[in-house]
Parts: structure tokens; sequence; C-alpha cells
């Protein structure tokens, strides 16, 4: 009950501080002024793809790139073997167990994004 009654609460607070208006006296905000977010992740790496898994929230992608076969982690996307897909440098894991697979891997590289490829390449 008390768990309950305190998300209540930090809804509430959040609510009305997003609700306040400007303190007196503070100058207007133009809107047309302010920053796009962060700057999009740079896709540097470039893989064929040999396999794809498919599981919630993920995409586990065996690649080849260097004329090596990695694997990559991947939030869920659209990927079939042949494609080329683009991803940026991500976090290399070593040992890394993937419960939704019952499998451990050896190396697998998780990246922020990745994406296919399009056009010639």
């Amino acid at each position: 009950m008390k768990f309950h009654s305190l998300l209540l609460v930090l809804a509430v607070v959040s609510a009305s501080a997003a609700a306040q208006t400007l303190p007196p006296g503070h100058p207007a905000v133009d809107a047309s002024k302010l920053g796009k977010g962060a700057p999009a992740i740079a896709l540097t790496n470039k893989a064929k793809v040999v396999n794809v898994i498919d599981v919630p929230n993920y995409t586990y992608l065996e690649v080849t790139r260097d004329k090596k076969t990695v694997w990559l982690a991947a939030t869920s996307m659209v990927a079939k073997k042949g494609d080329v897909v683009r991803f940026d440098d991500g976090m290399v894991m070593t040992d890394f167990r993937s419960p939704s697979l019952n499998r451990t891997f050896p190396s697998i590289i998780f990246v922020s994004r990745a994406e296919v490829a399009t056009g010639k390449e």
C-alpha cells in the first residue's frame, strides 16, 4: 500500500511540475531555438548477415566482416540472411549468457543502433 501511495504522490508531483509556468521575471523561451536533441549515432560498421535469431526486445545477428564472424545484439529489427547491416561500435561482452536463448556467447557486441543498409553496397 505504501508503494502505491508513493507512486501516486510522484505522479502528481511530476504532473504539476510539467504544468507549471516559468517563474516571474524569467525570459520567454523561444522553442524554435531549442536544440534538436542528441546527435544520431554514427553507423560506422557494416557486415553481411549470416544468421538471425529474434527474441522479445532483441535481435541477435551473426554477421561476417573483415573475414571474421561476430555476433551482434540489437533492439528488435527486421533482417534476414544475406542482408548488409550498418551498426555503431557498441560494447563487447564476453561470455554473455542469454537466458532467453539458454546460450552463452563467447563474445557478442551490444549495439545501440543497427539497420539494414539500403542501396548498392
